[in-house]
């Protein structure tokens, strides 16, 4: 039931990396990849989504335990678990002899050399194929049109049930990625996908798999284990130094734009190259000039929080413990939506988010904040 932790060079989940960056899966090799507790929580999410999905469809499983079950985890699971199960009975309507397939390693190395992935959920028919990608994280809202890594997939599917199924004219990808509220679905045509698998996708697996090609600036980078030290991330920035002892007041407009087009980048990069420095000189004995290995702050703890409570009670103080409600999230899980929203619902309010200045490309609505006695004018 477990996925394939064998993982291809050039995998599907890092397919938009190396698409635009040739070089980076061989030079990734050269660095620590360590598990981070985000993937860890979603691999541990994709086993439950997976068991869940698989009792539905009538099959004996065992459900898998983890540290990182908790109630908002169990919550995404069921959420995505039905997404895939109410599809499937569409599905069926108009194809009764439809199928899920769950977990199944997509073979697509005649494009990609040694290229495969695990696909997590395959609705598949005669002439009908819709992909399904469970995403855990919720730090970047993942879209599906024109994914990679959902085109990938696509092939895989294409490659390995060929011979079971009639090709459908298109295919139907979807991220569902729940923790966000984001259920992106996007269609590309049979003929398309493959076109670009043969004039795309194959000549930069093969610059790929040997290293070679440019790497290219972009957000593909981020999720690099070797971001922090890519010289075309250094050189990215180095052309902000000019505006860094100007003041803001005497900048243009378009100056600033541009400013604020890599700030964000700037400090997510300054902060991962410092990481990197931190790692080696904490961990590996690194040392790097003007700076040293110092002990931090640290807060006092309780040795034994059962032997301090007995001992405070012993000598007369009682008054040593603190209650708070649940959080919502938590107490509408105990109680049920319909039944929290009946008794609790009017006591119930979102204030307005903090006002944040971001991109154009974020999805949220704009706030006019213009305020007539306001006038700024091109410098």
């Amino acid at each position: 039931m477990a996925s394939p932790k064998v993982h291809a060079t050039l995998s599907a989940s890092s397919a938009h990396r190396w698409l635009n960056a040739p070089p980076l899966p061989q030079l990734e090799k050269l660095f620590p990849n360590p598990a981070s507790p985000m993937a860890e929580e979603g691999t541990v999410a994709h086993a439950l989504g997976e068991y869940k999905l698989r009792k539905a469809l009538g099959q004996k499983v065992k459900r898998p335990a983890s540290d990182f079950d908790n109630d908002d985890m169990e919550a995404y699971t069921d959420d995505y678990c039905s997404y895939v199960m109410e599809e499937f009975q569409k599905v069926k309507l108009s194809h009764p002899g439809a199928t899920v397939l769950i977990e199944q390693r997509l073979d697509f190395s005649n494009y990609v050399p040694d290229g495969f992935g695990t696909g997590d959920c395959i609705i598949i028919a005669d002439g009908l194929m819709h992909i399904v990608d469970f995403k855990y994280g919720k730090g970047v809202r993942v879209i599906a049109e024109n994914n990679p890594q959902m085109k990938l997939y696509a092939l895989g599917a294409l490659n390995n049930y060929s011979m079971l199924y009639d090709q459908p004219e298109a295919i139907d990808m979807t991220i569902f990625q729940p923790r966000i509220g984001n259920v992106s679905t996007w269609s590309i045509e049979t003929d398309a996908l493959l076109n670009w698998a043969k004039t795309d996708l194959k000549p930069k697996a093969e610059l790929a798999i040997k290293g070679d090609g440019t790497v290219k600036y972009g957000p593909w980078l981020q999720f690099s284990n070797c971001n922090a030290v890519l010289r075309v991330r250094y050189n990215q920035y180095k052309k902000l130094q000019e505006f860094q002892l100007r003041s803001p007041h005497l900048m243009s407009n378009a100056e600033i734009e541009e400013v604020l087009a890599n700030v964000d980048e700037l400090v997510k990069w300054a902060n991962q190259v410092k990481a990197y420095a931190q790692d080696l000189a904490v961990n590996h004995g690194k040392q790097w000039g003007g700076f040293k290995v110092v002990e931090g702050r640290s807060i006092r703890k309780y040795k034994d929080e059962a032997t301090v409570a007995k001992v405070a009670k012993e000598n007369g103080f009682t008054d040593i413990y603190q209650q708070s409600l649940l959080p919502i999230t938590k107490l509408e899980k105990v109680m049920g939506k319909k039944q929290f929203n009946d008794l609790l619902g009017q006591y119930i309010y979102k204030p307005a988010g903090k006002l944040t200045f971001v991109p154009q490309t974020d999805k949220r609505p704009a706030v006019d904040t213009t305020n007539p006695k306001d006038e700024f004018t091109e410098v």
